[in-house]
């Protein structure tokens, strides 16, 4: 392998007979004047006499063919193989045409590869195109990980890629861009399972329900249980939120991430909402104002001169005293305040209590929180607040030098469909909160990872403090501009951006100072998800027929004649509500899959158990 062509300081070609050049792949330059320099592959190329290098793409000037043949390549006979190559470091001077290429070993391009202490870092993967130096390095870090392509599994041979735990302090978000089928909800179970292993607290938003890390995968060389390192909570099944606890501004928060508030909304929320209410309390004095309001005074005072029930007496007092008190609370308002307010209830918000979370973090374990969209909205808005804000005192007494804030550890945030969260141009409950982290978090010690297929929607402020990026395939044009902007990704990988093989990404950090490509390692667990919708149908249909033909066997054989009776006995035993018509139908399916017998006789269709 040669330089040839015309050199700069940062940029070379690279000619070889014998080898082909794999895009990603690092070469040594051994310039005489200059001593050994590093450079990535970022394009290759391959000719032969049947393709004229004057026909090429543009890449090879009049200067690269001329020194080809300088160099006694024959271009009319030979093979010859081009890469473009960048120098991951800027040499001096343009490198000396001819000078001798080769693969680099292991120990001369460590710190290119590897970052931090493997004992501190997250084992996401391997670096591709990496196995000829990966067999120079030590043995403690070879084959670390399992690997699925094209249908096979295998043990890595290239370089591990390592994410070091410890530069979150001096970098600390991670973003996680890829369209669908890209291979982006393994990459983040695959980060979600290493910062278990690290007993690490972390949050995750679960919208889709499929962050369940109890199931290992099969015929996995290696496998790890998680089932004591994560807890899975479902809001108004296991947690929610106390509402006596509740601050007016977090009950603001709460009732505007159902529908936003208009400003009428909030300044009745201001005045209604007081030091110490339960939900009863509040949302009693809530129904009796809008009921005051609707009768107004004149009705309520014409009520009071009445003979009522002691009862009924006391409420139209009460009345009487909140419209004398608030009388200057729309009624539209009031009527908004308690649809939002009734709706948080219905969804069993109001039942729970955020202390089971807090306690799973202390324990140093990942909390899987899960509910729909809008709820998960509403109540990560509570609880992300209430957890930062409990870190945040115990630092800044920390420093104060005060003892008296009980201790709250650091903690990770990871969410899938992170612009649902935190989205740009738009208002969103959570949005406060996820920015206020993205951009004083580190101090605390409280860092993000979101994932999202449009990291276009996701807010500019926080996809600018995501320090490190790992992009999986991405296809639409204003993603990719996206990720150019935010990025040190190169136009030559931003080209390969929508090609790019499930499971394939790109890693941008400013720990490792250049694009790194990755392939993302098969997870130790597996999705609930993961079965094929195909499979599924097959796998119920089978159950569902033997089933049926569990509950039928002791009716056999069935005759026409008697079928209507037949089909109220086989309901009453098996709990079905088959009618005639669809019983037959299903008949005649076993019938056709060889699991009963048809005969015809004179009196109609007689259905048999098969054997006979």
């Amino acid at each position: 392998m040669q330089v040839v062509g015309l050199t700069t300081p940062h940029e070379v070609y690279v000619a070889s007979k014998e080898r082909k050049f794999r895009i990603n792949e690092l070469v040594v330059i051994e310039d005489p004047y200059q001593g050994n320099l590093i450079g990535e592959v970022v394009e290759s190329n391959s000719y032969n006499r049947f393709i004229p290098l004057s026909i090429g793409s543009g890449l090879h000037d009049a200067d690269v063919i001329e020194s080809l043949k300088h160099l006694g390549y024959s271009i009319s006979e030979d093979e010859i193989n081009i890469a473009k190559v960048k120098l991951l470091t800027e040499a001096n001077f343009p490198i000396v045409t001819g000078c001798p290429v080769r693969l680099p070993a292991f120990d001369e391009v460590r710190g290119y590869l590897l970052k931090g202490k493997r004992e501190d870092a997250l084992l996401l993967g391997e670096i591709k195109n990496t196995e000829e130096t990966a067999a120079t390095m030590e043995d403690d870090l070879k084959g670390l990980c399992d690997m699925y392509s094209r249908g096979k599994l295998y043990k890595t041979q290239n370089v591990p890629f390592f994410l070091d735990l410890r530069s979150f302090q001096q970098y600390p978000h991670i973003g996680v861009f890829g369209g669908s089928g890209s291979g982006k909800s393994f990459g983040l179970r695959v980060i979600m399972e290493e910062i278990m292993k690290h007993r690490f607290p972390a949050i995750m938003l679960d919208p889709h329900y499929e962050m369940e890390f109890s199931e290992s995968q099969e015929n996995i060389s290696e496998t790890q249980d998680f089932s004591q390192y994560f807890k899975k909570f479902q809001i108004g099944e296991h947690i929610g939120v106390e509402f006596k606890h509740l601050s007016r501004k977090d009950l603001l928060a709460l009732l505007s991430a159902v529908s936003p508030l208009t400003d009428a909304m909030s300044s009745a929320v201001e005045e209604l909402h007081l030091h110490g209410d339960t939900y009863l309390s509040f949302s009693d004095r809530l129904e009796l104002l809008s009921e005051a309001l609707e009768k107004g005074r004149g009705k309520i005072e014409q009520a009071l001169k009445q003979d009522l029930e002691p009862m009924e007496k006391d409420k139209y007092k009460k009345m009487k005293e909140l419209l004398e008190k608030y009388q200057n609370i729309p009624l539209p308002s009031v009527q908004g305040i308690t649809w939002r307010l009734r709706r948080l209830h219905n969804s069993g918000l109001f039942s729970h209590d955020i202390k089971p979370v807090k306690e799973a973090m202390m324990q140093g374990k990942l909390v899987v929180v899960q509910g729909p969209i809008w709820l998960l909205q509403v109540f990560s808005t509570y609880l992300l607040s209430n957890i930062y804000r409990q870190r945040r005192e115990y630092k800044d007494g920390e420093l104060q030098g005060q003892t008296a804030q009980e201790y709250f550890p650091p903690f990770i945030i990871a969410t899938d469909e992170a612009h649902n969260f935190a989205p740009k141009g738009r208002d969103a409950a959570t949005k406060g909160i996820i920015t206020e982290i993205a951009q004083e978090g580190r101090k605390y010690g409280v860092f993000l990872v979101l994932a999202t297929q449009r990291p276009t929607l996701l807010d500019e402020t926080v996809t600018a403090q995501l320090n490190t990026k790992i992009i999986f395939r991405t296809v639409r044009a204003s993603d990719i501009a996206t990720i150019s902007e935010e990025t040190d990704i190169k136009v030559e990988e931003a080209r390969r951006l929508p090609y790019l093989p499930s499971g394939d990404a790109f890693v941008s950090s400013p720990l490792f100072g250049r694009t790194v490509a990755i392939r993302v390692r098969y997870p130790y667990t597996r999705s609930p998800h993961t079965q094929n919708p195909l499979d599924e149908i097959q796998i119920h249909r089978v159950k569902s027929e033997d089933k049926l033909l569990e509950a039928i066997k002791p009716h056999l054989p069935i005759y026409a004649a008697n079928f209507a009776r037949a089909v109220e006995e086989i309901n009453k035993t098996s709990g079905q509500q088959y009618e005639v018509r669809t019983l037959k139908d299903a008949l005649e399916t076993l019938v056709e899959k060889g699991k009963l017998k048809k005969q015809s006789s004179p009196l109609g269709d007689i259905y048999l158990e098969s054997g006979i």
